[in-house]
């Protein structure tokens, strides 16, 4: 090949005529909230819609960090869910609160069953005002706090606004599922749980009481348990170890790690129960 052809060619690229793979970038929005604004990165498909949407709930150490609007696992998830043409909102619960991690807090300032339950409602209700939005496919999905969260945003109790659009489907990634067992949990929405069988963090068989207990009184409400598994394993890149109580982003007492055969598998069920 000749070098004008080849020079002609790396100017077209430079110019922007060769689509490179690159993430999406979230845009900022700021949604009314009962005491404030609750500020959320809004990564939205291409084109006028109307799309399906997600509300992801992020877990103990917030969405962000100093360095990042949206931590690598909240954006890598939003990546996966915009190639299955969804637009993913994810609320800022801390920062919108100038709090910072919670996994270590003793006294949390971002309650799942109040400040995070409130910051559903009221990203539900925006959502649904966006032209370009299918008001009957809006999801839930969280993982950690944010899927203790999700627990109680999808209890039969909690009654919806007058025209409020009911979620379509629910997926919780590795919940706390202690209180919600003792209480007697179930489900308006159909709700999966995703959950490693080595979780010391949260309880596998906290989470099996939850749902098995649910069952006949519930909409359809499913367990999976991937055996050897611990907490975040869908965290690409973290090699399973002991928690740091030194490290104020991780819980204090456990393990936590990535395990490919376990996010492969919840990459599948996630797009399946969002689908439904």
């Amino acid at each position: 090949m000749r070098l004008p052809l080849l020079l002609s060619i790396a100017a077209w690229v430079c110019a922007g005529h060769v689509a490179i793979a690159a993430p999406a970038a979230p845009e900022t929005v700021e949604i009314p909230r009962s005491g404030g604004v609750l500020r959320a990165q809004l990564y939205k498909p291409e084109g006028d819609g109307p799309f399906p949407a997600v509300i992801a709930l992020h877990g103990c150490a917030g969405l962000g960090s100093q360095s990042v609007a949206v931590r690598p696992r909240y954006a890598d998830w939003a990546e996966q869910l915009l190639k299955t043409g969804h637009a993913v909102l994810l609320p800022d619960s801390y920062g919108s609160r100038d709090v910072g991690p919670q996994c270590h807090a003793k006294t949390r300032r971002a309650t799942a069953r109040r400040e995070r339950l409130a910051d559903i409602s009221a990203a539900r209700h925006w959502l649904a005002e966006q032209p370009w939005i299918h008001r009957q496919r809006i999801g839930l999905v969280g993982w950690d706090t944010g899927a203790t969260a999700l627990l109680w945003a999808v209890r039969p109790q909690l009654a919806l606004a007058k025209g409020e659009p009911e979620f379509r489907s629910a997926v919780a990634f590795y919940p706390d599922c202690r209180t919600s067992a003792r209480l007697g949990w179930s489900a308006r929405v159909p709700t999966l749980v995703l959950i490693g069988g080595n979780d010391d963090i949260t309880s596998p068989s906290a989470c099996r009481t939850m749902v098995d207990g649910a069952q006949g009184r519930s909409a359809l409400a499913r367990l999976v348990v991937y055996p050897g598994a611990y907490h975040d394993f869908d965290l690409n890149g973290v090699k399973p170890h002991l928690t740091s109580a030194a490290d104020p982003e991780v819980p204090e007492q456990g393990h936590l790690g990535f395990d490919p055969a376990a996010r492969s598998d919840a990459e599948k069920r996630l797009a399946h129960w969002l689908g439904r």
